[in-house]
């Protein structure tokens, strides 16, 4: 599923929706957290992002793993280190990624306003470790999505 694309390798294909999404989860979920009243405009692109991202950086994780096994199982030596360090950023990008979608779909579910409520549905305190806990996560998604890209570029163009 994840191999080809019209007869393309796939994972050059579908990198790009996570390398596009992913900053753009971690920028939009920050700016969620500190420009208050931009929040009723942020919350549906954080709501998307926070589920498109993951599922891009799935997608990317799956196709980067069937394209080494079907054209670089036997390679070894540079190229063989730079695809491993390449690898090596899938499973925490992944990971944080997701951490970072759930997150930022709490911090907007608890400062939603509810019926006869200006908002933060669970208290202040609540809201500020969320928020807290998502500009975290954000900066993480960034550290890793920056290792990830520019140790996958340096796999392609040798740098």
């Amino acid at each position: 599923m994840f191999d080809e694309i019209f007869g393309l390798p796939a994972h050059p294909l579908i990198i790009h929706f996570a390398v596009v999404l992913t900053p753009l989860l971690a920028a939009a979920s920050v700016a969620y957290t500190i420009l208050h009243r931009w929040r009723p405009l942020l919350a549906w692109a954080v709501v998307l992002l926070s589920l498109g991202a993951p599922v891009a950086v799935f997608a990317a994780k799956e196709s980067g793993e069937s394209l080494k096994a079907s054209r670089f199982a036997s390679v070894d030596g540079t190229l063989g280190q730079r695809i491993e360090t390449h690898e090596s950023f899938a499973n925490p990008l992944l990971l944080s990624t997701a951490g970072l979608g759930v997150a930022a779909l709490l911090l907007v579910y608890a400062t939603s306003p509810s019926r006869g409520s200006l908002g933060d549905r669970f208290g202040r305190p609540v809201t500020l470790v969320l928020s807290g806990v998502t500009v975290l996560l954000a900066v993480v998604v960034g550290y890793f999505v920056f290792r990830a890209g520019d140790s996958g570029a340096r796999a392609v163009w040798g740098a």
